[in-house]
């Protein structure tokens, strides 16, 4: 059963059962959780293949959702450049680089759009001067990190720690939101789901 919600039930769905997934293996996110309790944004910790953030819209069978809505959107999120700058180093300096590439191209195969969260608000200018910990150069990693943000990414933003529940709040809830005014997908109970 393939169904197009009105922009009162799309409302109704994102304030009552728009909720936020994060990975078990996700660390220090306290200061994320702390900005989803402040604003009554639901969240649960579960294994997530791509990112580190994804959204669902939980299952509401009075509006003929019969199991949870998975959508094709996620976020990871670094801690600081020096973390990306790790994560992307030449293979003889770290084998980081090979999960996170892994995981940006399992994520593109399957068409799930990924955000970059870098928690350092002057993060471009940090990359510019040098000012981090790695093998590689400024222009090194700029164009490391320019060449997978074309490649792979929708965005990448740079922010200050303090402000990354809501970047990361913002970026879920408008792709949620957007999927489900162009929803083309089988809710029917019988349909298997895009977990």
């Amino acid at each position: 059963m393939h169904y197009k919600f009105s922009e009162t039930e799309i409302k109704k769905l994102l304030k009552e059962n728009f909720q936020i997934l994060y990975d078990t293996r996700e660390q220090a996110n306290l200061h994320i959780l702390d900005y989803l309790d402040k604003k009554k944004v639901s969240y649960k910790k579960k294994k997530i293949d791509e990112g580190d953030y994804t959204a669902i819209i939980t299952k509401r069978p009075d509006m003929g959702i019969y199991r949870d809505l998975y959508f094709p959107v996620a976020v990871e999120r670094k801690n600081s450049i020096d973390e990306i700058a790790g994560n992307l180093a030449e293979e003889t300096d770290t084998h980081d680089d090979v999960r996170l590439i892994r995981e940006l191209q399992r994520a593109k195969t399957k068409g799930i759009k990924i955000y970059l969260i870098i928690e350092d608000k002057n993060g471009m200018e940090n990359i510019k001067t040098g000012n981090y910990r790695s093998l590689y150069t400024p222009k090194a990693l700029l164009g490391r990190l320019s060449s997978i943000q074309d490649l792979y990414l929708y965005d990448t933003i740079f922010t200050e720690r303090v402000n990354s529940g809501f970047e990361i709040y913002r970026k879920l809830y408008y792709s949620v939101r957007n999927f489900l005014k162009e929803l083309d997908m089988d809710i029917s109970p019988e349909a298997e789901s895009y977990e």
